[in-house]
């Protein structure tokens, strides 16, 4: 005897929109858990009294302004950005160096140097910092050197490259090397092939490189509090500040610090696109 098909009480399309319901609303769940930490302080920055209490004694933009006139703030704002913009420079252009030996050459002890060169996004932030410091303090010792902004740049380079050599090596892996032979082929030299076609196809990889090592050097603590001696720099800082009291000035640098990083990370997604 034939019974008749019973129809699941789910079709297709249903099952469908119940995913995607359950996708979009768990992202829009976890978006918002993660920026309204960010937006209650980019708020709190906004108020206008001395201490960071709930309700608000009003709006200004008063923070701003005493931001931009206390002289340590100033200090340290152009002390992070020494920093990151070197460490960037170094960083990337070690990590783009290392992911084209790695990716496009074959030789003995490859493995092994890739192993080696990304050993450094294993160790922890503020590990990777004390061991450096211990380094510094001897060599600081035996050559008469102190740490500072330059042991501190070291360090960003150590902890960044690697990071800049796993962005660039995925630009690399996806090259097409056949375009450097037909350059050779019409004459080019190996300098002009390197700078009119690897350079170009391989300068978004490099650029987003470059743009991330910014951002991890910019905000970065453990190893600019190890390692940048009596220094200060906008991490470090903001931590003393908030060591001793709450004031809207910290929220008030958290946001200017915020805000270039969401609109470079903007530039280099619309430049990835573009050449895409």
């Amino acid at each position: 005897m034939a019974y008749p098909a019973i129809k699941p009480w789910l079709d297709a399309r249903a099952e469908a929109r119940l995913a995607n319901v359950l996708l979009y609303g768990a992202t829009a769940a976890v978006l918002v858990f993660f920026y309204i930490p960010i937006f209650t302080l980019i708020a709190f920055s906004f108020q206008e009294g001395r201490y960071l209490t709930l309700p608000f004694e009003g709006f200004s933009l008063r923070w701003y302004g005493e931001l931009f006139r206390n002289g340590n703030a100033g200090n340290a704002l152009w002390n992070s950005t020494l920093i990151a913009v070197v460490s960037m420079i170094f960083a990337t252009a070690i990590g783009a160096l290392a992911a084209i030996v790695a990716v496009r050459y074959r030789f003995r002890f490859r493995i092994p140097f890739t192993g080696l060169s990304a050993a450094p996004l294993a160790f922890p932030q503020l590990l990777l910092g004390i061991v450096l410091l211990l380094w510094f303090s001897v060599l600081g010792r035996a050559f008469n050197f102190n740490t500072g902004i330059v042991t501190a740049i070291i360090g960003h380079v150590v902890y960044i490259a690697p990071f800049a050599m796993v962005i660039v090596a995925v630009q690399v892996f996806n090259f097409d090397s056949t375009l450097e032979d037909a350059a050779r082929d019409c004459g080019a030299s190996t300098w002009d092939v390197y700078r009119y076609v690897t350079l170009p196809l391989l300068w978004p990889g490099i650029f987003s490189a470059a743009i991330f090592s910014f951002l991890l050097s910019w905000g970065n603590f453990y190893l600019t509090y190890s390692l940048a001696g009596s220094t200060r720099t906008l991490p470090t800082f903001v931590f003393s500040g908030i060591a001793t009291g709450s004031s809207p000035l910290y929220p008030a640098i958290a946001t200017v610090v915020f805000v270039p990083g969401i609109l470079l990370v903007i530039l280099a997604d619309r430049m990835r696109r573009r050449v895409a």
